[in-house]
């Protein structure tokens, strides 16, 4: 079991604190290596059966799965000092075969699952074909030696370290009699949907790759068409090989990854067991390293490596489409699914393998890298569903194992005087078929049995013409009544939106218009409240107030009138006593105080005044929102009026339509009529039968008088 915990500032860790999914994920696998496993202790656990099973027949395909630089290359080809499965495996076959390998080269691999016999052509064009491959990869060797390219190309040199590891291979050999091994291998990968040659030489920069193409080969096996198939005899040549597709895979550097695979590579080894120049058997093994998935926003991709990702994204998508399709049909057998092997390129290869034509295992590459979370969490989560998928793989019997040997020129041969039943069902042609049919025997029948003939058939035809128009008929009808209902009720919806919507529109207008009365109100209320706060006087102060102020005014205007006759009467008043300036003292201060109460009075009444005014201001305004409401309200009214007007013009136009459905039904009862009619009457109407009769009696009597006799055949 494997547990996943989120780190903080992934996508996961924040879906989680919003309650959106959990945090903390687990995942069940057959095995579990940690960074300290060895390649040995990997492909000692997890390849060797399904090598021993590719050594006894049976078909194995391996493909490693996960995000981009999380060493899936390195589990499938590994290092000079650690080699991966594939040179493993290579290394066990050859200690499995040792000293049985079959030296010609006239058997080679055909098709998906056929052998092909070549002549000796052919097998000089393997031969020539298999040392170009090795001229170039040794003019590629030769600049390096001596420098630090030895040690890139030591890892596809023989290690010492692999013969130990297969002694068991070699020690459990039993008694074949006299049977032999052949091993061709083929190396190609799937670029942007399409599959190039890896064992090709390379073109130069401004010749592009020839694309090879997908096809069937007639029993529902995929195979790629021209693929190079190599012989090897050895292991050096076999990383010789391996090493020559590798310069020719496309590969690039990302901000992740430095060497990023671009491309999904598949190195493929066929096991030919042969038996006095009979392949009696063939197995497959296929170790498939594909492209990791990525996000661009974190590699940085753009123009052609986007492209690239984008491929590379929608393959995987579409495997894992197929790895669910295949879960979901085992878990309900009673619901068929539809699986989409044919939507990729890598999915049709492999779609025999994952129908249980061979044994199939996916190894998970996790890279611990925090940044990396999200997507390795949906590689952990697409494993998982793999992982469901059960493999029932049917046993055959021996003889359905052995290939069908075919010849230089495509066609099968013929063993002990027999070819097999399939591949004559599969190299058929038309035109043999063809051939057939003309050979067939066509014999002449009596005229009166041709009569009879002819008119039951005449009698069958007008009996299915009446039935095929009243079945026309009936459809039509039902068609029709099925296109009313559907008017009426799409009718009958369109005018409930309608009024849904003008109620809701007319609800909506009440409720602005009371909203804008509550909030005029409450305005209102809130200033009036605040202008009582600030300037409220009690009305008995005011009156008292008011009293004062008209006391105070007739004492002023006395005082006025005794100043001025004091002022007429005493000119030369410097003789009065100081009681007089005392009263006069007292008469002015008392003057003073009033006219500073009157100013105070005056200030209070502008002030009033003012409040007035900015409450008329208030009131104007609140009036114009008003207006603007009562506007926007007449305005929706007139829509509601607009919408009314269509609902009745529909209604007319469906009121027409069920008129013209009327019609329909008249022409239509009155066809009905005619038929009856028709039927009432003879099926054969009386017709002049001198013509054709007179034609087949001459045709049938004497033949011997026409020039060019024809002959009727029975078709």
């Amino acid at each position: 079991m494997v547990t996943l915990q989120a780190p903080k500032g992934s996508a996961t860790m924040k879906s989680s604190e919003k309650g959106i999914g959990m945090s903390l994920h687990k995942f069940c696998f057959s095995q579990i290596y940690g960074p300290a496993t060895t390649q040995a202790e990997l492909y000692k656990h997890t390849v060797k059966s399904q090598l021993s099973g590719f050594l006894d027949g049976e078909n194995a395909l391996i493909f490693s799965y996960g995000v981009t630089n999380a060493g899936k290359t390195f589990t499938i080809q590994g290092t000079s000092k650690e080699p991966g499965i594939l040179p493993r495996v290579l290394d066990a076959t050859f200690q499995y075969i040792a000293g049985r390998q079959y030296e010609g080269m006239d058997l080679k691999p055909y098709l998906r699952n056929d052998a092909q016999c070549l002549d000796l052509d052919q097998v000089k064009q393997e031969k020539g074909t298999k040392a170009a491959i090795f001229a170039s990869f040794k003019e590629e060797c030769d600049p390096f030696r001596g420098s630090r390219g030895s040690e890139s190309l030591s890892c596809y040199v023989p290690h010492r370290a692999l013969s130990d590891n297969h002694t068991e291979f070699a020690s459990t050999v039993t008694a074949e009699g006299s049977c032999q091994f052949a091993l061709w291998v083929a190396f190609f990968e799937i670029y942007n949907e399409c599959v190039y040659d890896l064992l090709q030489p390379s073109c130069s920069k401004s010749k592009k790759r020839a694309a090879l193409r997908v096809c069937d080969d007639g029993a529902g096996n995929a195979y790629v068409k021209d693929l190079r198939w190599i012989n090897v005899q050895s292991l050096g040549e076999a990383c010789k090989l391996l090493y020559f597709g590798n310069k020719n895979r496309s590969a690039a550097a990302t901000k992740m990854n430095q060497s990023s695979s671009r491309s999904h590579s598949i190195f493929t080894m066929k096991l030919l067991k042969i038996d006095s120049s009979t392949v009696q058997r063939m197995s497959e093994f296929s170790l498939c390293d594909l492209a990791g998935s990525e996000r661009c926003n974190k590699t940085k991709t753009f123009g052609e490596r986007l492209k690239e990702a984008g491929n590379i994204n929608n393959s995987l998508l579409i495997l894992g489409k197929c790895i669910t399709a295949l879960r979901n049909s085992q878990a309900d057998r009673m619901k068929s699914s539809y699986i989409p092997f044919r939507e990729s390129k890598l999915t049709k290869l492999f779609q025999a393998v994952f129908c249980g034509k061979g044994r199939a295992s996916m190894i998970v590459n996790i890279n611990q890298c925090a940044s990396t979370y999200d997507e390795t969490l949906h590689v952990m989560k697409f494993s998982a569903v793999a992982k469901q998928v059960v493999q029932v793989i049917p046993n055959k019997p021996v003889e359905s194992l052995s290939p069908c040997l075919v010849g230089p020129n495509g066609k099968p041969l013929v063993k002990n005087g027999v070819v097999g039943k399939h591949a004559l069902e599969n190299c058929t042609s038309d035109d043999e078929l063809l051939s057939d049919e003309d050979e067939a025997d066509v014999s002449v029948l009596p005229q009166n049995e041709l009569l009879n003939m002819i008119e039951s058939l005449r009698t069958k035809l007008l009996a299915e013409r009446r039935r095929n128009l009243e079945q026309e008929m009936e459809i039509r009808k039902e068609m029709g009544d099925a296109m009313l209902q559907q008017l009426m009720e799409s009718e009958e919806l369109r005018s409930r939106q309608i009024e849904e919507l003008k109620e809701s529109y007319e609800e909506k207008l009440e409720h602005t218009f009371d909203m804008y009365k509550d909030a005029i109100k409450e305005h209102a209320y809130i200033s009036a409240m605040n202008d009582l706060e600030d300037n409220y006087v009690p009305l008995d102060e005011f009156i008292a107030e008011e009293e004062k102020v008209e006391a105070l005014k007739q004492q002023l205007s006395q005082l006025s009138c005794g100043s001025r006759l004091a002022a007429v009467t005493t000119v030369h008043a410097s003789s009065q006593t100081q009681p007089s300036k005392d009263f006069e003292a007292a008469g002015d201060d008392r003057f003073k105080r009033l006219h500073k109460e009157k100013d105070a009075i005056e200030r209070m009444c502008e002030d009033k005044q003012r409040l007035i005014l900015s409450l008329e201001k208030r009131l104007m305004e609140l009036s114009e929102s008003l207006q603007k409401v009562g506007d926007s309200f007449l305005e929706k009214s007139a829509e509601v009026e607009v919408l009314q007007a269509k609902a009745c013009d529909q209604t007319q136009s469906m009121e027409e339509l069920m008129c013209q459905s009327l019609e329909k039904d008249k022409e239509i009862t009155s066809l009905k009529a005619e038929i009856s009619k028709l039927a009432r009457k003879s099926p054969v109407q009386a017709k002049t039968k001198k013509g054709l009769l007179a034609n087949i009696r001459e045709a049938v009597t004497s033949p011997r008088k026409a020039g060019s006799g024809r002959t009727l055949k029975k078709r």
